[in-house]
């Protein structure tokens, strides 16, 4: 097959995981192929305004290209990293030269994808692809990217969204979801799952860009609020809960435990104990031999019904489906 070009396009204070992220995933997918004795799958180029070292926010530089005639992008796919760079911007005026943004415009007329990273949405949308599309980015930036740009149906949790053949994703590291959804449009769920695995990362990660995980955040304060009311619930989830318990537990009121809890992690008690339920309703899915019947009894919600709504609410998926996926 002929190598499939993929474009990175940095600047100045951009993210690294925004571009390396990506790039080392087409990259583990051409280790894949040369393992097997086939032909390399992807070419790999990182571009910017001028030839030479571009510095990111981590400090470290990045060898770029010059900016090719949009031309050369036939066929290709077009990455846009997010970062510091345009970040500042956020006010609605662009950072990136004109010069730039319309290079984007009219390399993404060429190229089969036209890609973004985190704010790499804004440059996209600055190019008015996004206009009356679904887009996402960075949540702490997904405000300020509908405030300015009210055509686009801007997401807040997506890992990454496809509309047409422009695809976005949400902070940092979703920058991988995206490349290996791109390596199994490519070349099927075999060589992704493959890149997936030596990179010992999620193939498809449940949840959102905020992630799925009560958890994650009790870890950050175990003392606190949520953590202590994150230990408490988790042995108890088969049990029927009610707030007042809870509050009883922690020796507070029910008054004092829905303000510190909304402080710590933004969640009512009860959106907390949903949550804890649907993680551990995905961990029993994803065992082998686990019935839907079975995971919705073990992780609280009783009844399948009452687990294939809580999927349907918070996944939008089926439990069935979240299975045949992840287990």
């Amino acid at each position: 097959m002929t190598p499939i070009p993929i474009w990175l396009l940095v600047y100045p204070d951009f993210l690294l995981l925004d571009a390396t992220g990506p790039a080392q995933v087409f990259s583990t997918a051409n280790d894949e192929a040369r393992d097997a004795g086939l032909p390399l799958p992807y070419q790999i180029n990182m571009v910017a305004a001028e030839a030479g070292l571009v510095m990111s926010t981590a400090g470290v530089a990045l060898q770029a290209a010059s900016l090719p005639d949009p031309a050369a992008l036939a066929g290709a796919t077009l990455i846009v990293a997010g970062g510091r760079g345009v970040e500042n911007g956020v006010d609605g005026s662009p950072v990136l030269a004109p010069a730039v943004t319309g290079w984007v415009a009219r390399a993404a007329a060429q190229a089969a994808r036209c890609c973004s990273v985190c704010s790499g949405a804004f440059v996209l949308a600055h190019a008015g692809l996004l206009d009356g599309r679904r887009a996402v980015t960075h949540w702490q930036d997904a405000a300020a990217l509908q405030a300015q740009f009210p055509a686009i149906a801007v997401q807040d949790d997506a890992l990454y969204i496809r509309d047409g053949a422009l695809y976005t994703s949400a902070g940092i590291a979703a920058g991988i979801d995206l490349a290996l959804a791109l390596v199994e449009e490519d070349l099927g769920r075999g060589a992704g799952l493959a890149a997936a695995k030596r990179l010992v990362v999620f193939y498809k990660r449940p949840g959102g860009q905020r992630q799925f995980s009560a958890e994650l955040l009790a870890q950050a304060d175990p003392q606190g609020v949520h953590g202590l009311l994150t230990a408490w619930l988790r042995p108890r989830l088969q049990q029927q809960l009610d707030v007042e318990q809870m509050a009883a537990a922690l020796a507070m009121s029910v008054r004092t435990l829905h303000r510190r809890l909304r402080q710590q992690s933004g969640l009512t008690p009860a959106q907390l104990l949903l949550r804890l339920r649907m993680e551990a309703a995905c961990a029993l899915l994803e065992q082998a031999g686990m019935t839907v019947k079975q995971a919705a009894r073990q992780s609280g919600f009783g009844s399948e019904y009452n687990l294939r709504r809580a999927f349907a609410a918070q996944l939008g998926v089926a439990p069935s489906d979240y299975q045949s996926r992840f287990g």
